[in-house]
């Protein structure tokens, strides 16, 4: 495997999410600070927005206007044109913990995760859903029994979502049917049968790989955010780990490929993602490096 140069694009955030490169920029959520930035090649960072209830994914409508995925309330948040935040969609009723991660389509149909449980107060863990929310703020579960529905992705021909399952050892596919619902789900790679337990340390023992943020390539591989393995790896279809870079005592929760030519990889780092300590301490940044197959699909 060639070993990849990391450097360090910004720092002094709590914990940062929902890595997109958009416009020449990147874009994350900081879950502490409420903040939603925008940073360029030179670190220079811009806050776009602040999310009282903790900011996570980030998509965008056809017509430029951003979606926010709200955590704790449980709320899609639009950012309007004139940088006003209003309600996109209440997902309260359809999803059993903080919503998280989302990938937007072409046709502005957001598909939204979220965690199932309350995973900082230790609660027991449960599977849950996923839920598309459409451009006129409609929302409704499309599918259900997920392991933690995370990182999303849609192929370049708009016919699949991929979706990491963090505490489920495996992530998920579904193709994407015209009027945006869901097909069966499949195993877009496996990693091995977990133990029947809602114990989330049992869980996390027995598993290869704790699938987090990540970005699709023009290969069709994945390149996924290992939230238990203090790492990120480059997956093809099926499991195969194609290439693998280690980052010490620095987790690795999200992942996107942007820049110039679609080769720089970004990663979301920390120490850890418990949130007493991330509040604690601003240890959260941004690692970059060079990669040798450009981004593809969405986001």
């Amino acid at each position: 495997m060639p070993k990849r140069e990391l450097s360090v694009l910004v720092s002094g955030y709590t914990y940062l999410e929902g890595l997109r490169w958009h416009e020449g920029r990147l874009w994350a959520s900081d879950f502490y600070t409420g903040k939603v930035i925008a940073v360029d090649l030179q670190g220079r960072a811009e806050v776009i927005c602040r999310v009282l209830e903790q900011p996570s994914g980030l998509g965008w409508l056809p017509d430029g206007r951003l979606l926010i995925s709200s955590m704790k309330d449980r709320k899609l948040l639009r950012r309007e044109a004139d940088g006003r935040l209003v309600l996109h969609a209440d997902l309260s009723a359809l999803t059993g913990g903080p919503i998280n991660d989302l990938v937007v389509d072409a046709q502005g149909r957001a598909y939204v995760g979220n965690f199932g449980f309350d995973l900082m107060a230790g609660a027991p863990f449960a599977t849950t859903t996923l839920v598309r929310v459409d451009p006129d703020g409609v929302a409704q579960v499309v599918a259900d029994g997920l392991w933690f529905p995370n990182g999303s992705f849609i192929t370049p021909d708009g016919k699949t979502l991929i979706v990491n399952e963090t505490f489920g050892n495996r992530i998920s596919e579904f193709d994407i049917l015209a009027d945006g619902a869901l097909g069966p789900r499949r195993d877009w790679a496996h990693f091995g049968a977990l133990p029947d337990s809602d114990d989330l340390s049992v869980l996390i023992a027995a598993s290869a790989i704790g699938p987090d943020g990540g970005a699709l390539d023009a290969e069709g591989a994945l390149w996924v955010a290992d939230a238990i393995g203090k790492r990120i790896v480059r997956v093809a279809r099926g499991g195969r780990i194609l290439e693998q870079i280690d980052t010490g005592d620095l987790g690795i929760f999200a992942a996107a490929l942007g820049g110039p030519d679609g080769k720089t990889l970004f990663m979301a780092a920390a120490p850890d993602f418990i949130e007493a300590n991330r509040r604690a301490k601003p240890e959260g940044r941004i690692l970059v490096t060079e990669v040798d197959v450009p981004h593809a699909g969405r986001p």
